[in-house]
């Protein structure tokens, strides 16, 4: 009995102690996969021009003897985890294929194909010299790592000749080439090569082997001494692209190995014994003890049973202070999700919490009024998201409801989809699909390296699909959408460069052919019509106006409201392409950046069709229909005066209610001269 005493408290603890010791713990993972032949490839997706034949990829166009402009890429569907949550430990890898390089023209020369790391499942390039890894018109928009097999000779990317193999970072100017006839192989012999290529991240160099036979060769062919580490952080894809210009060149790609090691979570492993997994705790021989000594061992059973109940009791206190703050959260969350329509997946706080590493700071994409847009990856589904997480939960949650019932119902090419929500722990959270290439606002104003990014086509493109979605949302849903918050912030852009309006935290549903509702509400300074900020009241007009600014911004590179080129004057953009109108000069107005690259009547349509949108008296705006017709070419474009007509309202208009309305979004003040307003 007093043995069975002494040792409770003691059991207590040793239990306290396993249960900590099986908490689950968070590991890095490396990757391991290998296509022997691509008979049943059902993790790798096909972009572009590349197929499946009889269990071997082709990477562009197949031909029939007639000469093709084409590129494609494969892609392994599931991302791979090259570095642990503290970027501590950055993986090495190594990766082994078979690929043949055919022309059925020896005379026809091609482009090659290439192996590349990137950071998103959309990698598609131009057809020509850009191995389809760039597109010829954003050079450095995509980033990867990849190295080059080319069989062109491209002077502009400084190539030293038409049969090399290069290291390329974000360029396709290489880092370091060399000749592959110095192994006695031609790219483009249509002999299957096999190539192996080795990143060691502790020697910070990538080495390249080529051989005829499936045996490595001992000397590599190509030795880069290169850290790899800043661009395998986090997640990334791999796979494989190519491309011609007209050439018969064909690319063929017959088996596929892939790995990384050295991945592994930085948290040490916990262990109360500090023994290994492995270890075998043995019992010592029984020894005969003293009178003494047995009350010694059971005065120290006693101590440390005392001290194991007071560690136990603290632990059932905390217990108990986290399953009542739970409770509450469940109250809150509960209430909450009543008001939620049904349709998008609910998603659990944890996964959300797992798929953007805590909400860390390396994933944060954007900020917005409503709160902050995280990356996210989600393993199970092998898929990227966008989260945006709300700032305030009890000030957001008007905010929240408003954009998931609004956008949970809509369907629309030219719409960001949503795909979950989440009101768990006092947060409220939307799950968006991921958007490779930022919004309008990210673009329009980026100059890299190359030249300007948004080249005319896109903008075009941007303007026609904004165009048909707000057509979408005020004639033709079920109940009229008004947007209220149209900015190029708001506009995101897909893989291909097609317009996505989100953000419908300020969107609001209405019957048509109804009266607005006054609301006092907020927005972005420069995109807001005159008369919303007079009344409050938003219409399928007051969104008209703003997307009136919008290609206006599209069309002449400008911000809605910027300082002068020269001097320190803040400008507005309407009232400064009025003001060109009404001197018949509008056609300077256009983006000089483009360098005349544009075409002329697409850029005289943009311009007058803005100007008539963002017209201050709201009547004389076309509806968005009207707008849609003129960019397909099916309706004559509206007439727009040579001088800017003004505005009248009465003086109880208060500045103060200005700061009420306006957002800081596009940061700051609110000049009176930007605005054409006579007090009566």
């Amino acid at each position: 009995m007093n043995l069975f005493s002494s040792r409770t408290p003691l059991i207590i603890f040793l239990i306290f102690l396993i249960f900590f010791k099986n908490q689950p713990l968070i590991s890095a993972q490396n990757t391991n996969f290998n296509f022997p032949s691509f008979d049943s490839p059902e993790s790798i997706s096909f972009l572009g021009d590349s197929y499946l034949r009889n269990g071997v990829i082709g990477l562009t166009k197949q031909l029939n003897d007639l000469p093709s402009s084409s590129s494609g890429t494969i892609i392994y569907d599931h991302p791979i985890e090259f570095s642990n949550q503290e970027f501590t430990h950055i993986a090495s890898f190594s990766t082994r294929f078979s690929f043949s390089i055919t022309n059925v023209h020896p005379s026809s020369f091609g482009d090659g194909l290439a192996f590349f790391i990137s950071p998103d499942n959309q990698t598609l390039g131009s057809p020509g010299g850009y191995l389809g890894l760039v597109n010829s018109t954003l050079l450095t928009k995509n980033k990867f790592v990849a190295v080059e097999f080319d069989t062109r000779l491209d002077l502009h990317f400084n190539d030293p000749n038409e049969n090399h193999v290069g290291l390329d970072i974000d360029s396709l100017n290489s880092i370091k080439t060399a000749d592959v006839f110095s192994v006695g192989i031609d790219l483009k012999g249509g002999n299957l090569i096999t190539a192996w290529i080795d990143y060691k991240n502790a020697e910070k160099s990538l080495k390249v082997f080529l051989s005829y036979s499936s045996t490595k060769p001992l000397e590599p062919l190509l030795v880069v001494d290169v850290d790899l580490s800043e661009y395998l952080r986090e997640f990334k894809y791999v796979g494989f692209s190519a491309s011609t210009e007209g050439s018969t060149e064909i690319h063929l790609l017959e088996n596929w190995s892939f790995l990384t090691c050295g991945v592994r979570s930085s948290r040490p492993r916990f262990s109360p014994f500090n023994v290994s997994d492995n270890s075998v705790i043995r019992s010592p021989p029984r020894k005969r003890v003293s009178a003494s000594g047995s009350k010694h061992h059971r005065r120290l059973g006693w101590g440390l049973g005392i001290a194991g109940l007071a560690v136990f009791c603290v632990f059932i206190g905390l217990l108990g202070y986290i399953s009542v703050k739970k409770w509450k959260g469940m109250r809150m969350d509960k209430s909450l999700k009543a008001e939620l329509v049904t349709g998008p997946r609910q998603f659990s706080y944890k996964e959300l919490k797992a798929a953007t590493k805590g909400f860390h700071a390396s994933r944060i994409v954007g900020h917005g009024a409503f709160g902050t847009v995280y990356k996210a990856f989600f393993p199970s589904l092998g898929t990227m998201s966008a989260v945006k997480r709300s700032k305030h939960s009890h000030e957001g949650k008007s905010e929240f409801l408003a954009e998931l019932s609004i956008i949970a119902c809509l369907r629309h090419k030219n719409l960001v989809q949503l795909q979950g929500w989440c009101a768990e722990k006092g947060e409220l959270l939307l799950i968006y699909e991921f958007m490779p290439n930022g919004s309008v606002d990210d673009v329009l104003y980026q100059v890299s390296d190359q030249g300007l990014a948004l080249k005319w086509p896109y903008r075009y493109n941007i303007a026609l699909g904004l165009a048909s979605v707000l057509t979408y949302l005020h004639q033709e849903c079920e109940q009229q959408v008004i947007h209220r918050d149209i900015k190029t912030s708001n506009i995101m852009l897909d893989a291909n460069f097609n317009a996505r309006l989100g953000d419908f935290g300020l969107a609001r549903l209405m019957d048509h052919d109804k009266s607005p509702v006054s609301t006092l509400t907020a927005g972005t300074m420069g995109y807001l019509a005159p008369e919303y900020l007079q009344y409050g009241k938003a219409t399928e007009k007051t969104d008209a106006y703003s997307f009136g600014v919008v290609i206006l911004e599209l069309a002449c590179g400008r911000r809605p409201i910027d300082k002068e080129i020269e001097g320190q004057r803040m400008v507005n953009l309407v009232d400064w392409a009025w003001e060109l109108h009404s001197e018949g000069r509008l056609a300077e107005a256009v983006d000089r950046r483009l360098n005349g690259v544009f075409n002329v009547e697409e850029a005289k349509m943009l311009l007058l069709l803005g100007l008539s949108c963002a017209n201050p008296d709201s009547a004389e705006r076309p509806s968005m229909r009207r707008v849609l017709q003129i960019l397909n070419g099916e309706a004559e474009p509206v007439l727009v005066p040579k001088v800017k007509p003004t505005l009248s309202f009465s003086n109880h208009l208060l500045l103060s209610r200005l700061e009420d309305i306006v957002s800081d979004g596009e940061g700051g003040q609110t000049p009176e001269h930007l605005f054409e307003i006579s007090v009566v």
